[in-house]
């Protein structure tokens, strides 16, 4: 459910120089910026599908995103393995919204992807409402970082970025107001796991995705609950390419995560969150 692009076709990088460099460091990344084709070769090698996206901070760090569209048209090249997800300024007001309908509408993105520490903004500040009613019109779910921030880290001030816009009782207040909008936190969200956990608990339009961390690193509160009241809540997750597929599944095995359940987190839950099932049962 959380794989990045952050690069295209044009050798354009997400974010500026330092943080890629910063993030390098703190993830430890052997291969920070593979191509799109690249990541397709490397999930369809594994059997295994990949929700893809970069994220549009275009304000924030005065630095225009990797191409939306590109990763669009990429993903309909390998759609056997790749969904793509857009990604708007909150920041730029109607035209994040104008923006989102067109991703939607023209390039067929399946949801999109938020990084408020990154952009800047408060979820639940209400002058990005309409933004949130306009994606819960297009049916789409809404992917937000949320808990430490690995963009930053190690830098003064941390480049500027603030973790507070990352805690996820912001999203509680547009997960209330937006009863038909799908949210996903997305990593453990430490330091608010508790927060978080029960967030996902009480609203049944808010899932967590466990990626962004090694599962050996999972707060024991998110370990114990996957297992039982949030079972159909949280969603295998990488951060691909910081977190390489066979080194968070190597960890997961290690986890005290029942056998039946351990299915729905790699795979059932995301596949019932993106309509899936339901696209299969129609081609057939």
């Amino acid at each position: 459910m959380h794989v990045h692009v952050e690069v295209d076709g044009h050798g354009h990088c997400s974010l500026p120089q330092p943080l890629m460099d910063a993030s390098s460091k703190y993830f430890k990344a052997a291969e920070r910026t593979p191509s799109l084709d690249s990541i397709a070769e490397t999930y369809r090698a594994l059997n295994m599908a990949a929700v893809v996206f970069t994220v549009d901070a275009r304000t924030r760090l005065k630095h225009e995103p990797n191409s939306i569209e590109e990763i669009a048209e990429g993903a309909a090249r390998n759609n056997d393995v790749l969904i793509p997800f857009g990604s708007v300024d909150p920041l730029t007001g109607p035209e994040a919204i104008d923006r989102a309908k067109r991703l939607a509408g023209d390039f067929g993105v399946r949801g999109f992807k938020f990084h408020p520490s990154l952009q800047g903004f408060s979820p639940a500040d209400e002058q990005f409402y309409p933004l949130w009613e306009a994606l819960q019109e297009l049916g789409l779910p809404a992917i937000f970082h949320t808990g430490q921030n690995g963009m930053g880290a190690g830098l003064p001030g941390g480049y500027g970025i603030k973790l507070g816009y990352s805690n996820p009782l912001l999203l509680d207040e547009v997960a209330a107001d937006f009863p038909h909008l799908t949210l996903i936190m997305a990593h453990p969200s430490v330091p608010w796991q508790e927060e978080a956990n029960s967030i996902a608990t009480h609203k049944a339009n808010v899932f967590i995705d466990l990626s962004g961390w090694s599962p050996k690193y999972f707060p024991e509160s998110l370990v114990r609950l996957s297992s039982t009241v949030l079972a159909d809540k949280v969603l295998f997750g990488t951060d691909f390419p910081l977190i390489t597929p066979a080194k968070w599944l190597g960890a997961f095995a290690e986890l005290p995560i029942k056998d039946e359940v351990r299915p729905k987190i790699l795979k059932d839950n995301a596949v019932r969150l993106l309509g899936l099932a339901q696209e299969q049962e129609g081609s057939a």
